[in-house]
């Protein structure tokens, strides 16, 4: 099934979904730790970034300083898509709320701060009904 392009669509059934847990982006040489699974990975010339439970990472000795919720906006997205992560991350920005955002083969994910996550999703779902509003008086 092909990913949705409308801008109007995407943001008005984006459903964002908070996943259980905390996570953080960590940095190693080489390959993972063998007692973390990443959810995300991505090699850089200064070495590989991961992003765990932070759990894996306080149990692996890995050192971190940014403690993330992780959004996933469960429209399925087309790579091509253009407009959802900078609508998304406007409306982030003018709460003050910083956000990562990964994109995956189906979803986008995004990553705030822990202790806002909640908010996040609050500020995410207003934007989703208010771009329902939108398409209803198309």
């Amino acid at each position: 099934m092909a990913g949705e392009r409308d801008l109007t669509k995407l943001l008005s059934g984006m459903r964002p979904e908070l996943n259980a847990g905390r996570y953080v982006y960590v940095t190693v040489e080489g390959e993972p730790p063998t007692d973390v699974a990443p959810v995300v990975t991505v090699r850089e010339p200064e070495g590989l970034t991961l992003v765990v439970r932070q759990e894996e990472a306080d149990a692996a000795g890995l050192a971190y300083e940014y403690v993330a919720g992780w959004i996933t906006l469960r429209v399925h997205s087309a790579l091509e898509a253009v407009g959802l992560t900078a609508a998304v991350s406007q409306a982030l920005a003018q709460a003050g709320l910083s956000c990562n955002v990964v994109a995956g083969y189906h979803h986008d994910h995004l990553f705030v701060p822990y202790e806002r996550a909640e908010e996040a999703v609050r500020l995410l779902e207003a934007l989703a009904e208010a771009a329902c509003w939108d398409q209803a008086r198309d």
